[in-house]
């Protein structure tokens, strides 16, 4: 299991406790399914945002940091509409199989 699946898993607990009304009073991630998609979607925006930033400033343990709170949150955004993050990785190991095959990538990328 990836970091990244174990991380999902968490999230998945959180978001099962705070269906059930069991969540940590302090839990920032039940408070994201509390608000629902559109802060979920506002706090992908700002850490892409903050990524670019971080990127641009040449910083690249701010950039780190910033990497990880956006996959967080894209995570939180994933459990939120009921897509697994297997699916996600299953897409990315699909796409590195066309790797080398720029006709392939292109015709992928413009869709998106």
């Amino acid at each position: 299991m990836t970091v990244y699946q174990e991380i999902f898993e968490v999230i998945k607990e959180r978001k099962a406790a705070y269906e059930q009304g069991t969540a940590q009073e302090n839990s920032y991630t039940a408070y994201l399914f509390d608000k629902g998609v559109d802060k979920i979607c506002k706090k992908v925006g700002e850490e892409a945002s903050e990524t670019i930033i971080a990127a641009k400033n040449g910083d690249n343990n701010e950039l780190a940091n910033e990497i990880n709170d956006l996959l967080y949150h894209l995570m939180v955004l994933c459990a939120n509409q009921g897509l697994d993050w297997s699916e996600v990785e299953k897409i990315l190991l699909q796409r590195n199989d066309k790797s080398g095959n720029l006709k392939t990538f292109h015709q992928v990328d413009k869709n998106t």
